[in-house]
């Protein structure tokens, strides 16, 4: 199935939370960060203001690779345009549900590595989405 760019919305405003403020800031500037703990060292995502890991409230944005692996995914074809969501093990070690874009939506598969791409959004900064490497 042929790819086709969707329109994102962005609901609400990049500064409405200061724990993720700092990622919606990074993405204008068009930079990958994630958060993570000065304590034991590991990156988590979702942003938080506490180490999922060891309880640390020793945070830091650092900068990531953008690369990542599908661990799984799922085609939305009845959607008025068809699109691909899906959870990707970044490099760093977490976990990001989102969106693989630029690619046949039937050639993506469990496993396969991929890269980051900003995708641009409708009122709001543009967001991180991975294309297939």
């Amino acid at each position: 199935m042929a790819y086709q760019q969707r329109k994102i919305p962005f609901a609400g405003a990049i500064d409405s939370n200061p724990e993720t403020k700092p990622f919606f800031e990074a993405c204008i500037a068009g930079k990958f960060v994630l958060p993570t703990c000065g304590a034991c060292g590991k990156a988590h995502w979702y942003p938080r203001g506490v180490c999922p890991h060891c309880m640390s409230q020793d945070m830091a944005w650092k900068d990531a690779s953008g690369q990542g692996t599908i661990y799984s995914f799922s085609v939305m074809k009845r959607a008025e345009v068809p699109y691909a969501i899906a959870y990707v093990t970044l490099t760093e070690g977490p976990t990001m549900l989102t969106n693989i874009v630029d690619c046949d939506l039937d050639s993506i598969r469990i496993g396969q590595k991929v890269a980051l791409r900003f995708v641009p959004t409708e009122g709001g900064p543009p967001l991180p989405m991975f294309t297939p490497a």
